[in-house]
């Protein structure tokens, strides 16, 4: 059976925020919205020119999260830039390290542990989460040759990067061998001992076939397409869509 977990990043939210003065929409009623509809989580990805989630919506939901036991705070963000600071603070359930540089306009890349440089700057942020009680997930490309590496450098899991499957969503003979990429990646990460999530792009056409064809996805972060659903369908009943779409990959199809 399939067990993944849906975490909501409101990132979106805050960019809308903040193209006023206004404090509308509120970062923090969003995020309760979504959990009072069953979300199991919440994701922000805090970058360091607050273009969209800003230092005090990070202290607000980890206030927020407290009164949601049970449920899982998650935030992204490359750990050389203002990650650690925020871990530290808070102490997440999840830290998700991602290779951003500061003006990078998304997410589009996983780290490159096959570069010894690289291990070698991860290995030490990745000890002080664990000291801290932080899990710590590595935004990874779907390389199944990678995930030895993830599990050596002491992560303990990995987020595929699926944006390339969602492109390829639209084209049959593309999509299966995305999927067959994927699930070669997930099944690596999994032999290794690691826990694997996944986000990007993901969305209610592509989610379910995804979940089918990957094994062990334990969490999907969606911000962008679940955000942009909300503005039509509210945040309840975009949240159970979404928890649909996940259990709809326990059935055949």
């Amino acid at each position: 059976m399939n067990h993944t977990q849906l975490s909501v990043n409101v990132n979106k939210v805050a960019l809308v925020r903040n193209t006023r003065h206004l404090g509308i929409p509120s970062v923090t009623r969003a995020a309760e919205l979504c959990l009072q509809a069953g979300a199991h989580g919440i994701t922000v990805h805090p970058r360091p020119d607050e273009r969209h989630i800003r230092a005090p919506d990070v202290r607000e939901l980890a206030a927020l999260m407290q009164r949601w036991p049970g449920r899982e705070y998650n935030i992204e963000g490359n750990p050389t830039q203002n990650l650690m600071d925020f871990i530290r603070e808070v102490r997440p359930a999840q830290a998700t390290f991602v290779p951003d540089s500061e003006d990078q306009f998304t997410s589009d890349h996983g780290w490159t542990l096959g570069d010894a440089a690289v291990r070698g700057r991860l290995r030490p942020l990745v000890d002080e989460c664990r000291r801290l009680g932080v899990r710590v997930s590595l935004f990874m490309d779907p390389d199944p040759a990678l995930m030895v590496w993830a599990a050596e450098v002491g992560a303990d899991r990995v987020e595929l990067y699926t944006e390339p499957y969602a492109a390829a969503w639209g084209q049959p003979a593309a999509r299966q061998q995305q999927l067959i990429a994927y699930a070669g990646a997930a099944q690596a990460a999994l032999t290794n001992g690691l826990g694997v999530n996944a986000g990007h792009d993901l969305n209610r056409d592509n989610l379910t076939d995804f979940l089918r064809a990957v094994p062990g996805v334990a969490e999907v972060s969606i911000g962008h397409a679940l955000i942009a659903d909300a503005l039509e369908l509210g945040y309840a009943a975009t949240v159970r869509d979404y928890l649909r779409c996940i259990n709809e990959a326990d059935r055949q199809p």
